[in-house]
This record gives structure tokens, sequence and C-alpha cells, in this order.
């Protein structure tokens, strides 16, 4: 039985990470970053995407966008299960219906089992992990989160940790960031991908229609060529 892979420590603030040099496999398949609010995963990802010249793809707002509005007012007026469900189709056909880019999801896409399944089948995923005293600070800055009106927001962080981490510990890679420069946490990310690179088959073209089940989600293909974890 394998082992799941090891955090990789970006290092001290005052560090600073040269990326190292580009394998083209990291090109190659579709790179989900996931962690709670205030990880930094769409600061990360943009950065990440602009040194693999890739496109950026920001789950929540590509939900808003399909949604034609936002979400916290898909929360007022259709509630969160409402919402979870319209992140799940949007992350579908992301997944299967465009070529390899950076995807930041939102704090709670990860938690879907059949998304994580799609994941695991058609890209490779990157814990953005970091202290929450650290995501406290952050998101408390800015009240424009659906989950945190009128609550603690390190309570909130600590509660959403209990039951999440779990699920984000079935990414591919785990890095520890913290409060350390973006292009430190870039540069960790790259280094943790390209130290569990394995031989990749390239992904064979979906029929977006025949990878879509009656519910929306795409069915995943046959793994080729996959490093096998638990």
């Amino acid at each position: 039985m394998s082992q799941p892979p090891s955090p990789v420590r970006s290092g001290a603030p005052s560090e600073r990470v040269s990326p190292p040099a580009l394998d083209p496999r990291l090109r190659g398949r579709t790179i989900v970053l996931v962690g709670l609010m205030g990880a930094g995963k769409t600061t990360i990802g943009r950065g990440l995407a602009q040194v693999l010249r890739l496109p950026f793809r920001d789950a929540d707002e590509e939900v808003e966008r399909a949604a034609g509005c936002t979400i916290a007012q898909i929360f007022e007026e259709r509630g969160e299960a409402a919402f979870r469900d319209g992140e799940r189709r949007v992350i579908a056909r992301l997944l299967t219906q465009e070529p390899p880019h950076v995807l930041a999801f939102g704090g709670g896409a990860f938690m879907n089992p059949e998304t994580r399944r799609l994941v695991e089948a058609r890209a490779v995923s990157v814990w953005i992990k970091a202290e929450l005293e650290v995501l406290a600070r952050r998101v408390g800055r800015r009240n424009t989160r659906p989950l945190l009106i009128g609550k603690d927001p390190l309570e909130v962080l600590r509660a959403q940790a209990d039951v999440r981490y779990p699920a984000y510990a079935q990414a591919t890679v785990t890095v520890e960031t913290g409060e350390i420069p973006t292009s430190a946490a870039v540069a960790a990310v790259l280094a943790a991908l390209a130290d569990h690179l394995v031989p990749l088959e390239p992904l064979a073209p979906l029929d977006p229609m025949a990878a879509l089940d009656e519910d929306g989600l795409a069915a995943p293909p046959p793994i080729t060529g996959r490093h096998d974890r638990d």
C-alpha cells in the first residue's frame, strides 16, 4: 500500500525559491488547487499559470458567470445546495471540455466525491495549506464571503478544517505556504509537482456528450500510466 505524499514546505518568509527547470509534463494536465478560504489559491494559481503559460480559471468566477449572479446572491436566493450543484457541474465541464489549465477550486468543491474522482482521472491536484491563524487574518479583511457573515473567521476555519482536511489530504501533493511571497509559493508548487512527475500518457479528447452522465458529471476514463495512491 503506497503512502500519501509528504507535505512540501516552501521555506521561511524571507527565502526566495527559484522555480525548477520546467518539465513539459507540467503542462500536460490541468493543475487543480484546493484548500481553505484565504489559502491563496487564486493568487498562486495566476502566478503558476503565468510561469507555465497556461490559461487560468477560478471555479467561483466560472460559477458566477454560468449563473449570471454572484455567489453571495446564489447563497441568499437559492441556498448552498444549489450553489454546490452548480459548482459541481461547472467543474466537470472545465475538466472534460477544456485543454490543460490551472484551476483554483472554491474551498468546498473538493469535498464532493465525484469531483475528486474526476480530478484524479483528468488532472493533478495541489493542497495549498497554511496555518489557520494566517488564513483567519486574511479572510477577516473582507466581509463578502457568505460563510463568514456574522461569524468569527477563526472559528469557521477550525470547523472547516475538521471536516475538509481529510478530503484535501487526497490531493496529489501538499504544499505548506504561509506568509511568504507569491513567487516563493509558486516555486514551491512547481517543485512539489516536479518531484511527483511520472510518465503520463496524453489524455484522449473526450466527446462532451459521451463524457457526461445523467447527472451532468463527467465519467472518468481509464487511468493509464498514473502513480497509484490510496
